[in-house]
C-alpha cells in the first residue's frame, strides 16, 4: 500500500455503496459506472461516474490530513516573511463546499473549469460532484511544444483569476488540465481574503515552479511578464524558497530568481 493510500485512508465497500446508491437516485439513474482514479490526490477518493460526473469523496480522516497539510504550509508562509493565508475547513462537508464554491468563482469571471453541480453528505463523508472533462490531460502529460503554447494562457487566466481577487493556492501540473487546446484550472484551496495579496504571489510562484522544468526559467519568466509586473514578479521570488520545500514541486529556484532579477533591473 502505498503512502498516499495509508494517509488519504481506504472507504469501505459498504460505505461507498451508500454514497452511490444516494447519487443514482439523485441523478435518476438505473445503475452507476464507476471508475476510481489513481490520481495526485491526498485529501479525498476521486472517481468518474457513467463518464458524466467527476466526483471526490471525502472523510473525515481527509479533513483532518488536510488540517495537517494546512498548518504545514502556514509555517512555510511564515518562512517567506509573511503570516500563513491558507484556510483549513471544519469538515468534509465544508471542504467540499469551499472547492465547489471556488470552482463557482472561476467560471463565473470566465475561466475554463469543470462545471461546479453540487455537494451532499453521506455517513458523514461529503461527496462533490462536477462535470467530468473525458478528454483532459493533466499539465504534466502534454508535450513540451503544448506547454511552450499553453504557458501565455496559463498566465493570463491566473491574472484575470487575481483581478478579481480569487487565489488558486494549491497550482502545480496536476490541477492544470488541457482539453481540446484550452486550459482548464481545479483543486483551488481556500485562503485568507485578508492575506489575498500574499496569495496572488504564492500562486505566481507555484507557477512559475510548474512551467520551469518543461520550458526553463527564462521562457516561463517571459511568459508570466506578460501579466505581471516587476513588482509581483519579484513579489513571487519571495515565495520560490519555500515553493521549492514541497514534494510536489522540483524545479531551479536559483534560475527563476535570476531571470526576475533581471527582468527587473
Amino acid at each position: 500500500m502505498s503512502i498516499r493510500r495509508l494517509v488519504r485512508g481506504t472507504i469501505e465497500w459498504d460505505r461507498l455503496q451508500a454514497v452511490f446508491e444516494e447519487m443514482a437516485r439523485r441523478y435518476d439513474q438505473p445503475e452507476l459506472r464507476v471508475e476510481f482514479l489513481n490520481a495526485d490526490n491526498w485529501l479525498s477518493t476521486p472517481c468518474v461516474v457513467n463518464d458524466e460526473w467527476f466526483v471526490k469523496i471525502i472523510t473525515r480522516q481527509n479533513s483532518l490530513v488536510h488540517a495537517l497539510f494546512t498548518g504545514a504550509r502556514n509555517l512555510g508562509a511564515f518562512s517567506s516573511g509573511t503570516e500563513g493565508f491558507f484556510e483549513h475547513s471544519a469538515g468534509p462537508v465544508e471542504m467540499a463546499e469551499q472547492e465547489l464554491a471556488a470552482t463557482e468563482r472561476m467560471a463565473d469571471i470566465g475561466l475554463n473549469a469543470p462545471v461546479p453541480l453540487e455537494v451532499f453528505e453521506v455517513e458523514d463523508m461529503a461527496v462533490l460532484v462536477m462535470e467530468y472533462l473525458p478528454e483532459f490531460r493533466t499539465f504534466d502529460e502534454v508535450t513540451t511544444e503544448e506547454v511552450e503554447r499553453l504557458a501565455p494562457d496559463v498566465f493570463e487566466s491566473l491574472a484575470a483569476m487575481h483581478d478579481h481577487r480569487l487565489a488558486h493556492g494549491d497550482l502545480r501540473g496536476e490541477n492544470v488540465l488541457v482539453q481540446y487546446g484550452e486550459v482548464y484550472f481545479i483543486d483551488a484551496t481556500t485562503v485568507r481574503e485578508d492575506a489575498i495579496e500574499e496569495a496572488r504571489s504564492y500562486d505566481l510562484a507555484c507557477a512559475l515552479a510548474a512551467l520551469e522544468p518543461r520550458i526553463g526559467a527564462r521562457d516561463a519568466v517571459a511568459a508570466a511578464a506578460d501579466h505581471y509586473s516587476p513588482d509581483e514578479l519579484l513579489a513571487a521570488r519571495d515565495f520560490l524558497d519555500f515553493v521549492n520545500i514541497r514534494p510536489d514541486h522540483d524545479f531551479d529556484a536559483v534560475q527563476v530568481k535570476g531571470e526576475i532579477e533581471k527582468l527587473a533591473s
